[in-house]
């Protein structure tokens, strides 16, 4: 009798324990903890934007759509000036001298300067795959506790960015 009230403790606490793994990866995966490096040298890192919407912008700067996303993002940046939210264009152009995709910081620190938004490199892209990004151009919006809050994939060349991204900040802010 003993036996068979332990064998079902054992696999309650077993089955209890996979439960708790599934919903703890879970709660993970939409957590956005990342730690990005600016043009500038400084490190940009989710803790450190913890009270904040954060829109990410990933792209690259040979994509034909990079100008119009780069025009977006900082739309929003000054739509949102002193409303607790910050805007990134995060670079996935390669720093490997040998790389086809190799860009330099100054390049990008030319297109910042052009279109006056502040440039994150993944250049590995282990950041934009491990927000869920599987295109370029993508953005993930971040919310202030730092959970995943929409991402959209592909960018209309037709369509206001800056107007898509305000609606989904206004729903978070």
């Amino acid at each position: 009798m003993l036996t068979r009230i332990h064998k079902a403790v054992v696999r309650s606490a077993f089955l209890f324990a996979i439960a708790m793994a599934f919903s703890v990866s879970a709660w993970a995966q939409d957590r956005a903890d990342f730690s990005l490096r600016a043009i500038d040298g400084a490190t940009v890192t989710s803790e450190s934007l913890r009270g904040q919407v954060v829109v990410l912008a990933f792209g690259a700067s040979w994509l034909p759509l990079t100008r119009n996303q780069m025009e977006g993002v900082k739309k929003v940046a000054d739509q949102y000036a002193g409303r607790a939210v910050v805007t990134y264009w995060v670079s996935t152009d390669s720093e490997n001298l040998k790389s086809k995709n190799f860009v330099a910081d100054d390049e990008l620190r030319g297109l910042a300067r052009k279109y006056n938004v502040k440039v994150l490199r993944d250049p590995d892209g282990v950041i934009s795959k491990k927000l869920g990004v599987d295109q370029l151009p993508s953005v993930v919006i971040i919310d202030k506790r730092g959970n995943i809050s929409g991402t959209a994939g592909g960018l209309d060349p037709n369509a206001d960015l800056a107007k898509q991204l305000a609606a989904r900040v206004d729903k978070i802010l």
